[in-house]
């Protein structure tokens, strides 16, 4: 196998496997699921990843890049740093009511882990905290009396209002974290 052939096996594998752990959780995607649905064989998604659990780390980490990426972009937008604070959950809105939203994949994918060292929580664990650091690089742009305890609440109704949008189809609790923000933006 050629190492353009060998990537696009990879490639193919690893879409594949965030779009059904997204979309149905880690359990319910067991490797028949995967084999089927990627037409890569079990013997190279081993080959590939020794275990399950490093091939959804892999993923993880992937989909981490790729959303903050977008996340700081889209957040960055926005002219000042009060306004870079209360655009997060303009964004999260307009995530919140694209298609195929179905929560965030690290609470979900940590929800289904029990060991605090799994592989996989291990990944949630360093998303939540790369997002809890951008945020507070905002919050120290704005002057904030203590940026840390303030990302701190941010991070809470960040992930609050991404539940309450997945659990309860509420696309707009992000309005009401904004409100809740604007409360917390004093100096």
């Amino acid at each position: 196998m050629d190492s353009k052939s060998t990537s696009e096996v990879r490639e193919k594998l690893l879409e594949t496997t965030e779009d059904l752990i997204y979309r149905n959780g880690i359990h319910a995607t067991g490797m028949d699921l995967l084999v089927k649905t990627s037409g890569v064989s079990r013997k190279s998604i081993y080959k590939y990843f020794g275990t399950k659990d490093e091939l959804v780390a892999e993923v993880l980490k992937r989909r981490d890049e790729r959303w903050m990426d977008w996340f700081r972009t889209e957040v960055e937008r926005a002219e000042t740093p009060e306004a870079r604070l209360l655009e997060i959950f303009s964004v999260l809105k307009g995530w919140f009511e694209s298609s195929g939203f179905r929560g965030c994949a690290f609470i979900n994918t940590a929800g289904e882990t029990g060991d605090p060292q799994d592989p996989v929580r291990l990944v949630a664990k360093e998303h939540k905290e790369k997002l809890l650091e951008f945020v507070k690089e905002i919050c120290q742009q704005y002057g904030a009396a203590d940026p840390d305890a303030l990302a701190r609440q941010l991070l809470v109704l960040i992930d609050g209002a991404i539940t309450v949008a997945h659990v309860l189809g509420d696309f707009n609790s992000a309005d009401s974290a904004k409100e809740v923000m604007r409360t917390l933006l004093v100096k």
